[in-house]
């Protein structure tokens, strides 16, 4: 081999071994310091008031029992109507003209029978004098009975056509006030869609929403006092109903409180019900954490939890209960006696070592 090439091939060779000389380690990552809080189960107290709003015990949401293009509305969002007024009418067109067609098949069926009835009292009268056989008056006794039946088809059927002419009119079902409108003039509408909604008149609800933690203290029946905003005059109630399912966004439960004398309550009046200062059982056990030690992992909430052995961090998923003010319940996810880390949490990895956060001393 020439020196020439021998000194090609060693000169990769020398640049590697003093590229791996000059190497310098990564400088280790800092110490992180952080604030921490040993957490326990703490007392939480259900809120004393309730903003809520009133309702109509019953509210309808009314449609047409078939479909069409919506031709008129003769009422607007918040008009009193009474019981029977008309509230919309459909293009009644087609079903008119089915009506008539119907009523021209029951008066062909009429004819049928008609003819049919003859018949039978003719051929009746010519077998009492012997001049037919029994057989022979059967046969149109027959014919009579097929012809009655296409007579009760065709009056049915020219009755439902007739019902459907009338369909096509929406009329209200009570007396109340209308809240909202949910179809404009032209539009194609299917059967059964809501047009108008309507509060009925009558007894009147407080409708308001509770916390998870405590909707298990307001079971049907339980009295409760109603105060309407902008006076002191209160209300006597009962809790109707209570909502089966939370709300999926504020994770809250609906409560309907029956009202007593509220007829001529306005609807849609904020009112603030009032519950008993001391319920059994409001104070619930569970553990709490600021939301500053809330962080977002994939798709769901983690924590920060404090190995004092070692000084490091390990990441602990937890599930959400109600937020109240700065402070979140925390479902599931941790035990008593756990230390988490709530400042500092979104500059940390796992396995990071850390330190306790110590506030400096005030200077003299």
């Amino acid at each position: 081999m020439s020196q020439k090439a021998f000194f090609l091939l060693a000169l990769p060779v020398a640049i590697l071994a003093l590229s791996g000389c000059s190497r310098q380690e990564a400088p280790p990552e800092p110490v992180r310091a952080v604030k921490v809080v040993t957490v326990g189960l703490e007392g939480l107290q259900g809120e004393s008031v309730y903003a809520g709003e009133i309702r109509a015990c019953v509210e309808s949401r009314l449609g047409f029992r078939v479909g069409g293009k919506l031709t008129q509305r003769m009422v607007d969002a918040g008009q009193r109507v009474s019981a029977g007024q008309l509230l919309a009418a459909l293009d009644p067109q087609d079903y008119q003209l089915s009506a008539q067609g119907a009523q021209a098949q029951l008066q062909a069926a009429q004819t049928q029978r008609d003819v049919a009835l003859a018949d039978y009292r003719r051929f009746e009268s010519l077998k009492a004098q012997g001049f037919i056989s029994g057989a022979e008056l059967e046969r149109r006794e027959a014919s009579l009975k097929s012809a009655e039946a296409a007579l009760v088809q065709a009056r049915s059927q020219s009755q439902a056509q007739a019902n459907q002419v009338g369909y096509a009119q929406l009329q209200a079902t009570a007396s109340g006030v209308v809240t909202a409108l949910e179809a404009e003039v032209g539009q194609v509408l299917a059967a059964g869609q809501t047009v108008v909604r309507l509060a009925h008149d009558g007894p009147r609800d407080a409708v308001f929403n509770v916390p998870e933690q405590v909707v298990g203290l307001f079971k049907p029946g339980l009295p409760l006092q109603v105060q309407l905003a902008g006076n002191s005059n209160t209300l006597q109630g009962r809790v109707r109903e209570v909502a089966a399912s939370a709300d999926p966004v504020t994770r809250t439960f609906m409560v309907k409180l029956a009202l007593e004398a509220s007829e001529r309550l306005p609807l849609g009046s904020t009112v603030n019900v009032l519950s008993p200062s001391q319920l059994p059982g409001a104070a619930a056990q569970a553990i709490q954490l600021p939301t500053t030690a809330l962080r977002q992992e994939g798709e769901g909430t983690a924590v920060w939890l404090l190995d004092e052995a070692s000084m490091t961090v390990e990441s602990q998923k937890v599930t959400l209960g109600a937020v109240q003010a700065q402070q979140v319940v925390i479902a599931s996810g941790l035990q008593p006696g756990q230390k988490v880390v709530v400042a500092g949490v979104h500059v940390l990895s796992p396995g990071q070592k850390v330190a306790l956060y110590k506030p400096a001393a005030n200077a003299k």
